[in-house]
């Protein structure tokens, strides 16, 4: 392990709760990758407040810092992150009438916040079952899935039913916001391009009967697993590639044959050449040299350049 970076820890200690600091914490089992070598330091912040202290006493001290919830989307490197690795466990969900519900940035959309809001008849979250993502990472991207079946004909996003959020902003500030901050769109909202951290979120629901949103659960289920690994099995980090003028990157990494393919103890998924899964002891050398492969030969051989859209965090 390369020598941890100087922080100052001791004073991190009187400023946040001194028994949720760590240290030298592995990353790999809180990915979906199950990939990653050690932190320096992790806090575990489980109150928005202690969130938005956290993120507010790093950015004081300019600590380099990493805010992690499910950690899907990411591929954290070999040699781990040098600095202060944030856990979200912002996990409260509170119903404010009965319509409305507000859940911390760091509860689980699925299982938790599907169930919670499905057992009281509540639909519009329920279109997401099976997606890794906390309800801050579901802001961030835009969580997105295809209507219910059989038409499928249009895209579900998660803006559709957030109301609105309470935020600490890059100034420092929190703040209560309404949808139109976020100013999304397809796998965007104002968050890539503004240092804002999302503390807790207010979704407004539409009552539905429950064997409805139950058989749209199933069949939505039923779909992914047809397509999509079981992280349980194979981790992944979902679509490794962005979609290029409308053409998916898994059908161009098909066509050039390398579904299926291998190098270490990595593979292009053998269902969706767009997805890279562990397994098992893959390393993260393992899976950039995948993506360095289906770059090189789609570049080569169709003309297309394949753009990474996973967050690559630390050293690798």
């Amino acid at each position: 392990m390369p020598n941890t970076v100087q922080l100052p820890s001791e004073e991190l200690a009187r400023r946040l709760s001194a028994d949720r600091i760590e240290r030298d914490v592995p990353l790999a089992p809180f990915t979906t990758f199950k990939i990653g070598g050690p932190a320096d330091l992790m806090y575990r912040a489980r109150t928005p407040r202690e969130l938005a202290e956290a993120v507010s006493a790093v950015r004081e001290m300019e600590v380099p810092f990493f805010l992690l919830g499910m950690g899907a989307n990411i591929l954290v490197g070999d040699r781990g992150f040098r600095g202060v690795v944030i856990k979200n466990e912002v996990e409260e969900i509170e119903f404010l009438d009965d319509t409305r519900v507000r859940a911390g940035s760091g509860v689980r959309v699925y299982h938790d916040l599907i169930q919670a809001t499905v057992a009281r008849g509540l639909g519009g979250l329920h279109h997401y079952v099976g997606i890794p993502s906390t309800v801050g990472g579901a802001i961030w991207q835009n969580l997105h899935f295809l209507s219910p079946p059989p038409e499928r004909e249009r895209t579900m996003f998660i803006e559709e039913v957030v109301e609105g959020a309470s935020l600490l902003t890059e100034e420092g500030e929190v703040r209560e916001v309404d949808r139109g901050y976020f100013r999304f769109g397809y796998d965007y909202s104002v968050l890539h391009d503004r240092r804002d951290v999302v503390l807790d979120v207010t979704f407004r629901l539409e009552p539905q009967p429950r064997e409805v949103l139950r058989d749209v659960i199933r069949e939505n289920l039923q779909w992914r697993d047809d397509r999509h690994p079981d992280l349980w099995l194979y981790p992944s980090a979902g679509s490794i590639f962005q979609k290029i003028e409308g053409v998916g990157a898994g059908r161009l990494i098909d066509q050039c044959g390398l579904k299926g393919h291998v190098l270490g103890n990595a593979q292009i998924f053998h269902k969706h050449a767009n997805i890279i899964v562990n397994l098992g002891g893959a390393t993260a050398a393992d899976v950039r040299a995948l993506i360095d492969l289906a770059q090189t030969t789609v570049q080569r051989e169709l003309g297309y350049e394949l753009r990474t859209e996973i967050g690559m965090i630390g050293e690798f």
